[in-house]
């Protein structure tokens, strides 16, 4: 039976009567080698920049020595080290080592603080609406294959564009969380495919590498469960990219896993959402060239926070723009009411996020959020600089053990309250951000109100705008962390890099970590 379609246009079609698994091997190994099509600018323009961003919050993790991205990077350093072009390179370290310890120690260094890109799995257009989340955490497999297989920036670039189309897409067609299943599974899944298709793996081989992902290596959402977060919130992309890789690596030596997986009636999709025989509960359409690829979905953070608290923020903003008052008196706010959609509500604004004791948990509580740009916005006010994303901008610093503790954070938690907005609010997502907020203040009144939908940073706002405070917080991110920023932004575009180049990427100094 044929395994994919091609239509008209610059996608790929694997129906849910074929077999998916062998459809994503082949097309992994067209998009690489066999049938590369051009890919637009503003796609690769997009491209950059989340990679961009990711490297600064993973260089900014390990300088601060953030505690999982040092335990696995210390994990991976202490392994026998490669030669040639074996083995994986660990940011800030020349040393080659266990190139599955080495992705795992970068994808947690990259995802460490929270602030890299988003999806939220939704194409109304095709009514592909499943709404997975999603994270750019998983550009370090894209890496480390490319060092091994020596391929040069522009193929690194589109094994990169791979992984985020493949869990991109998968995002769009199956809500893992609905079974209590960590989002992370698309991108072992999207990671497996491109490492072993990198390296040259054969359809068969490719597909076995997704096959053991998907029999093997399911995460649960228990690492996010709990009042307050652990390592294993941050670190679970990484330990799925970790898995994918010693996936790939099995496959192409020769070990033979489970066939036709998305089928499998056992396996996590029939399993979960029961269909027909000889079938699976999707098609799965995918990006071959031009600018038709899920990363157009995607968003940017603007800081260290929760993407669905971005509508909250971007409220706060206009409230301090339009009442630049508001900003200088904070001890005169009566009351702030917040409403905002479903699932954001379940996720970010539960009663133990009103005390959040770690960084995990602080940066997944709406409340703490909103009191500390509150509290940066008062710090602007006094200094004479009117409020926006950059003065406001949530940094590392404000989830130290002392911000947590501050006694006004807790004094301005003390008059929120968060409710669900409804079914005018949850129609809304994932498309939008949807969230309104109130503030009940002394002197200036009732203010705000207005609902947000696409705030700054979202795949529908401002692009320029967005570009300039994203550049501006790698800038921010990296400052201390590394001698020359400027050099390490000309050092991360990948475009027309030989693959000398590519192989030591990552193989820069710095600042507070150990070379190896």
């Amino acid at each position: 039976m044929t395994t994919s379609r091609q239509p008209a246009g610059d996608t790929r079609l694997l129906p849910a009567d074929t077999n998916q698994a062998r459809g994503l091997a082949e097309y992994a190994i067209d998009f690489l080698f066999r049938d590369p099509r051009p890919v637009g600018a503003a796609t690769l323009r997009l491209l950059e920049r989340f990679h961009l961003d990711s490297v600064g919050c993973g260089v900014s993790a390990l300088s601060l020595a953030a505690n999982a991205p040092t335990v696995l990077r210390r994990e991976a350093l202490a392994t026998p080290p490669m030669t040639g072009s074996r083995g994986g390179v660990c940011l800030g370290s020349p040393r080659r080592c266990l190139v599955e310890r080495a992705v795992a120690a970068n994808a947690s260094a990259v995802r460490e603080w929270d602030s890299n890109g988003t999806n939220f799995g939704h194409d109304a257009a095709k009514r592909r609406t499943a709404g997975e989340f999603g994270h750019n955490d998983y550009y370090p497999v894209a890496i480390a294959a490319a060092g091994e297989a020596g391929l040069d920036g522009n193929t690194t670039l589109r094994a990169m564009l791979l992984v985020d189309e493949i869990r991109g897409r998968l995002a769009e067609v199956f809500a893992l969380r609905k079974y209590a299943i960590d989002h992370v599974h698309h991108g072992a899944v999207a990671a497996a495919a491109t490492y072993a298709a990198a390296l040259g793996g054969t359809a068969e081989q490719v597909e076995s590498a997704i096959g053991m992902v998907v029999a093997h290596y399911v995460p649960y959402r228990a690492i996010r469960a709990g009042h307050q977060l652990s390592d294993s919130k941050g670190a679970s992309a990484a330990l799925s990219s970790e898995v994918a890789v010693m996936s790939g690596r099995r496959a192409l030596a020769g070990f033979l896993g489970p066939r036709d997986v998305f089928r499998n009636p056992l396996a996590l999709y029939r399993r979960n959402e029961p269909c027909p025989e000889g079938s699976s509960p999707f098609d799965l359409e995918l990006g071959v060239g031009g600018d038709g690829f899920a990363i157009h979905a995607m968003h940017f953070k603007l800081g260290l926070y929760e993407h669905q608290s971005a509508g909250a923020l971007q409220s706060l903003v206009d409230l301090c723009t339009a009442q630049p008052a508001l900003a200088g008196d904070l001890d005169a706010i009566r009351s702030i009411a917040v409403r905002i959609y479903e699932p954001a509500y379940s996720i970010i604004a539960d009663p133990a996020k009103r005390t959040p004791t770690t960084r995990q948990s602080a940066d997944h509580s709406l409340p703490y959020i909103l009191a500390r740009t509150l509290l940066k916005a008062r710090l602007a006010a006094q200094a004479g600089t009117a409020v926006s994303w950059e003065s406001v901008m949530l940094l590392p610093e404000d989830y130290s053990d002392a911000a947590i503790c501050d006694p006004a954070i807790t004094r301005l938690i003390e008059r929120m309250s968060i409710e669900p907005g409804g079914p005018d609010y949850d129609a809304l997502y994932p498309a939008g951000i949807p969230t309104s907020v109130v503030i009940d203040h002394i002197s200036l009144g009732r203010l705000g109100g207005d609902l947000v939908t696409y705030p700054l940073g979202h795949a529908r706002a401002d692009a320029a705008r967005t570009a300039e405070v994203v550049d501006l917080k790698f800038d921010r991110l990296v400052a201390t962390a590394v001698d020359d920023p400027r050099g390490l932004r000309e050092r991360m575009k990948l475009a027309e890099k030989s693959p000398a180049d590519i192989a030591e990427l990552y193989a820069f100094p710095i600042h507070g970590c150990d070379p190896g």
